[in-house]
């Protein structure tokens, strides 16, 4: 499922990854707030495929794909477990603030097997990453995930943000401020939800 509607092949050793990561999500989200208990059932679909979608989108020659404030893995973890198969030479570094959901992280990457790098610091704190890949899903406006961007992102990069039904709002808004191109691709799981592909971020 996850594979077909984010139109990637996968192999059953990735899928087996993934079935350990959701097993270990519904685990941890007992005692952790890693995503909402009423998604939790339709985990597959709501954060897995949601996540998956985004990989699909992302130029397929990237080194560095740089994931933000990734809470539960979504989607920098999923991004980590395809990139294992999909792009061995692929490096995917996750920033997660919180001691514990990184704590979480790190357990996911152990137990599947993946080498993901997690930065248990604020976005703020962490070196200029130099990502030719950066998202991030559900963290701040689109005017704040633009200033993140110039920090950890190539100048050349693509940045990839899934937003809501209101984001030619937070586009609009952003443009006040930035100077960027755009597209924005129709989610395969959110109705009226998007994921924005952006690039050639500069101030004013």
């Amino acid at each position: 499922m996850i594979g077909e509607i984010a139109k990637l092949d996968v192999s059953r050793e990735t899928l087996d990854r993934l079935n350990i990561y959701e097993e270990l999500l519904k685990k941890w989200n007992r005692a952790i707030n890693l995503v909402s208990p009423s998604t939790i059932r339709d985990a597959k679909s709501r954060h897995f495929v949601d996540s998956a979608q985004i990989y699909g989108l992302a130029d397929p020659n990237w080194k560095i794909w740089c994931d933000l404030g990734s809470g539960g893995g979504f989607p920098g973890m999923v991004i980590a477990i395809l990139a294992a198969e999909l792009n061995q030479s692929g490096k995917v570094v996750l920033v997660e603030s919180d001691q514990r959901k990184a704590a979480f992280l790190r357990t996911v990457a152990r137990e599947t097997g993946v080498a993901a790098q997690v930065h248990s610091k604020r976005i703020e704190e962490v070196d200029p990453i130099n990502a030719d890949i950066l998202s991030a899903r559900a963290l701040a406006s689109l005017d704040q995930l633009l200033g993140f961007a110039t920090i950890h992102m190539k100048a050349e990069g693509q940045a990839l943000f899934p937003k809501g039904a209101t984001w030619q709002q937070e586009v609009e808004e952003a443009q006040r401020s930035w100077s960027f191109s755009l597209q924005a691709h129709k989610s395969v799981v959110e109705l009226n939800s998007v994921i924005l592909s952006i690039g050639g971020i500069a101030r004013g």
